[in-house]
């Protein structure tokens, strides 16, 4: 068994930004249509949850890394936040080549921990991998 961690920390400005600038296109290259709603549905603090979101990808991808050939295996639209019947947070892969979806079965366990205030965003992504 090996843990693997990637952490990311974003500053919210930075996607509020973004997604000001270029609003579907940007919204629709990182994000899943599930996240898309949530974030959209948390009034006062959409960009907070955007950009917490945009962490936890980043985070993912570090924490993953080593179990794939190439960085561009996988993209953004494959890493999906969800949350648990408790709120809890966890991320599923999504759309994934048969190759990829083969290498990440190697992974047990999957632990997100997400923490934003009003200029920050920041992620942790644990995984425990066979």
């Amino acid at each position: 068994m090996q843990i693997k961690t990637g952490i990311d920390i974003i500053e919210v400005k930075r996607i509020k930004d973004s997604i000001e600038e270029f609003e579907n296109d940007f919204l629709n290259k990182i994000y899943t249509q599930n996240e898309i709603n949530y974030c959209n549905n948390t009034k006062n603090a959409k960009y907070e949850h955007f950009a917490a979101r945009f962490a936890v990808k980043e985070a993912a991808f570090k924490a993953v890394s080593s179990l794939l050939n190439n960085k561009y295996d996988i993209s953004w639209k494959n890493i999906e936040t969800i949350n648990d019947e408790n709120g809890k947070p966890t991320i599923k892969f999504i759309a994934l080549t048969k190759e990829i979806e083969k290498k990440l079965n190697k992974i047990e366990s999957i632990d997100v921990s997400i923490s934003h205030i009003k200029e920050l965003a920041i992620a942790n992504v644990t995984i425990l991998v066979a």
